[in-house]
């Protein structure tokens, strides 16, 4: 079978060299342009691209799939049997959809119709879901919206975002290369719309903790945002990042963000009328520590609101 491959994020990884190591003929891969840093000084090149490199394989990265002609043509003339897209980071027009024999299927992140969109993994963990997956599904001109050809879950448990990407990702590699030998056989299952939500991407700024929030969803947001775009809080003018966290089921009628009590076990801050245990955290210029190391040459006065 002939297969291009499009992804771009280390979670595309897995499933290119699933592929590869399944033997399949893979004329090109797609990915999104290489990234410049450092004021053009440095250039970055995707995860994915560095795989495809190493493999051997021909890149290809238009700058926006849609209206390119050339890239399109090029595509086309490969006469591929499949298109397999993991998180690339660009919706696929019809002219492109339409092109291999066997249509195009994507790696999502997520048990759909829940979490359609760019985060799904991090969405999980912050909703407080018990089991999170990866589905197969038949791309369509929607964002997530296609048939879906199968799905494997796991529980979230006390996972972050970054043990919950990297375990979806090879799951989502083992299920990719079990599902494609028998594309064309397997009738996709319609998505119910009315049971679909959204998983928007994540911002910066999006990690500032509200502790106005319950320490559960507090706990889940530090979780869901390791390790980007992490979840933080000032204390005066410097920033804390807040890494590791607990529930330890207190009450308190201190105003939200207050710092409550300090000790080896952790730093526990009002949150919505309860506490939270904040247990691992970073200061500028330092490395993330455990609470109990970094009192060890600093301190956090009682009674300092976070903010």
């Amino acid at each position: 079978m002939r297969i291009i491959y499009m992804g771009t994020p280390d979670f595309a990884v897995p499933s290119l060299q699933a592929l590869f190591d399944a033997g399949y003929d893979i004329p090109y891969v797609v990915t999104q342009p290489d990234a410049v840093r450092d004021r053009g000084k440095k250039v970055r090149f995707s995860a994915v691209k560095e795989k495809a490199l190493e493999l051997g394989l021909e890149v290809l990265q238009p700058q926006r799939i849609r209206g390119d002609e050339e890239f399109i043509n090029t595509i086309r003339a490969a006469e591929p049997d499949l298109i397999a897209v993991a998180a690339y980071g660009q919706i696929l027009p019809k002219d492109v959809l339409d092109i291999p024999k066997l249509g195009c299927i994507n790696v999502h992140g997520s048990l759909l119709p829940r979490f359609r969109g760019a985060a799904p993994i991090q969405r999980a963990i912050m909703a407080g879901d018990e089991e999170t997956g990866i589905t197969i599904m038949y791309m369509a001109e929607g964002l997530d919206t296609g048939d879906m050809l199968a799905k494997v879950s796991t529980p979230i448990a006390d996972k972050t975002g970054s043990q919950l990407h990297d375990e979806l990702a090879l799951m989502g590699a083992e299920l990719l290369v079990k599902t494609v030998p028998h594309m064309g056989d397997i009738k996709g299952e319609p998505q119910n719309d009315e049971e679909s939500t959204y998983a928007p991407m994540l911002s910066k700024q999006e990690g500032h903790a509200d502790f106005s929030c319950s320490p559960a969803e507090l706990e889940r947001k530090i979780r869901a945002f390791d390790p980007w775009p992490g979840t933080y809080a000032y204390e005066g003018e410097r920033m804390i990042k807040l890494w590791k966290a607990e529930v330890p089921g207190i009450r308190t009628d201190k105003t939200d963000g207050t710092v409550l009590a300090v000790s080896a076990e952790g730093i526990d801050v009002a949150a919505a009328g309860e506490v939270l245990r904040i247990t691992e955290i970073q200061v500028p210029g330092k490395k993330r520590v455990a609470v109990k190391e970094y009192l060890k040459g600093n301190s956090i006065e009682i009674g300092t609101v976070l903010r």
